[in-house]
């Protein structure tokens, strides 16, 4: 099949990248490397599979948030069971890797063949949950071969997604591969009922029912405290460059002087890091 040969190259092409990305010292090529070596061998002598599992897998720091609810609604429901949470992105591992809420973290091994079928000869899952929009082509198809229920949660779809191009055939085939799609909003739910797709619902934001949680999860962050003083302060979380530019612009020309900004960026790299600090030139502080 001429698609899945593509795909299969161009996994290939991005895991060669990263390998370069490494060899250049790039901290966060070089742990998710790293993070992915012999995974069968961990993995067994973790002993997992041993009991039953639902296995859920993040994207990132963002979307295992956003899951969160769900994971944790399944661990109070589901006690007897195992929860394996895997990660893809070093950015969500590397802050989860310790999480009390699984009993084991991982990182996804790349989507092959081969490592699609080791992954889930071991563990086995009862449930497989992938959060927002993961679509690896041979974990939904050895998923779905197996009849391992399959979920989608808090999808979300626009219209300029490969689902809904004339070349979409293969993405499409991985939608109907799972069992339940659960859709964030009705634009959503109508795209996929336009290509025929009848396996989804909306059940809403997951975001919502974490902010919500974390309400009552208040923490005092003294540090933050001290730093705001007696003057408004502006958060932005999870940030990219393209937000830290306006951000940036808006530091630069704001008429307000009792206003104070702590910046969380998505990545923390050197890199990013000096970046950010020549946005904010003379004002920047690491805590």
């Amino acid at each position: 099949m001429i698609a899945t040969g593509i795909y299969n190259a161009g996994l290939q092409l991005y895991k060669a990248g990263v390998h370069l990305a490494a060899l250049a010292g790039k901290t966060k090529a070089r742990r998710w490397l790293e993070g992915r070596q012999n995974w069968q061998s961990r993995m067994r002598k973790d002993g997992i599979g041993s009991r039953p599992v639902v296995w859920i897998h993040a994207a990132s720091l963002g979307e295992f948030e956003q899951g969160r609810p769900v994971l944790e609604a399944i661990r109070a429901a589901w006690p007897s069971y195992e929860i394996l949470l895997t990660f893809f992105s070093p950015s969500g591992y590397e802050v989860r890797k310790d999480y009390k809420g699984a009993d084991h973290v991982y990182y996804l091994p790349l989507d092959t063949r081969s490592n699609a079928r080791d992954f889930i000869d071991i563990v086995q899952p009862a449930l497989a949950i992938f959060i927002k929009y993961e679509f690896w082509y041979h974990y939904l198809t050895t998923l779905h071969q197996r009849n391992i229920p399959t979920l989608l949660v808090s999808g979300i779809f626009r219209p300029d997604q490969v689902f809904f191009k004339g070349y979409g055939n293969m993405f499409r085939g991985l939608l109907r591969h799972l069992t339940h799609i659960f859709v964030q909003n009705e634009a959503s739910l109508q795209l996929l009922r336009g290509i025929g797709l009848q396996n989804s619902s909306i059940s809403g934001d997951t975001r919502f029912d974490r902010v919500a949680a974390l309400l009552n999860e208040y923490r005092e962050l003294p540090e933050i405290s001290v730093f705001a003083g007696e003057k408004r302060l502006v958060v932005a979380g999870s940030t990219w460059p393209s937000d830290e530019k306006i951000l940036g612009d808006w530091w630069k020309e704001k008429e307000e002087t009792d206003v104070k900004l702590v910046l969380a960026p998505h990545e923390i790299d050197d890199h990013h890091i000096q970046s950010i600090q020549a946005l904010f030139s003379g004002c920047a502080a690491l805590l």
